[in-house]
């Protein structure tokens, strides 16, 4: 699995917006297959122009913390890219990590702030704050 620093690598390389895009729909491509029937309403994120799905499981390490572990799909190749970027941030993390990553910040230092539609911004701020609300739920069920 790609890290975040490889794809801040990458993206420092690319100096081109045709060719960072171009990549976003690359790690789009590396997004494990979602089954069918997660394709469900209760999935489905809302506020996103395209057909976005996220699913969460919760797992536990070592420690016995919870582990957010989502799959995520999208019928727009580069929000499929997106979806892989953040899953990269926050799948697989404590609900505590999650809620101490700033995705803005991440993705506006890749530049997306300039190069993304407001559709795609809104979109993109949807699925984070879908992520958030599950570390949050999470965090206070385990309390």
């Amino acid at each position: 699995m790609t890290t975040i620093d490889e794809i801040r690598e990458n993206f420092e390389l690319l100096e081109d917006w045709d060719d960072r895009y171009r990549y976003v729909i690359e790690l789009g491509r590396t997004l494990e297959p979602m089954p069918e029937a997660e394709h469900s309403a209760a999935n489905k994120v809302q506020g996103c122009a395209s057909q976005v799905w996220l699913s969460k499981s919760v797992g536990r390490n070592g420690n016995g913390e919870a582990l957010l572990k989502y799959l995520g799909d999208s019928d727009a190749h580069i929000v499929r890219g997106l979806i892989a970027i953040l899953l990269t941030l926050y799948s697989g993390h404590t609900p505590q990590q999650i809620l101490d990553t700033d995705a803005a910040a991440v993705f506006n230092e890749f530049g997306f702030r300039e190069h993304l539609t407001q559709q795609r911004s809104n979109g993109l701020r949807s699925m984070v704050e879908r992520i958030r609300s599950d570390a949050r739920e999470t965090l206070a069920a385990a309390s």
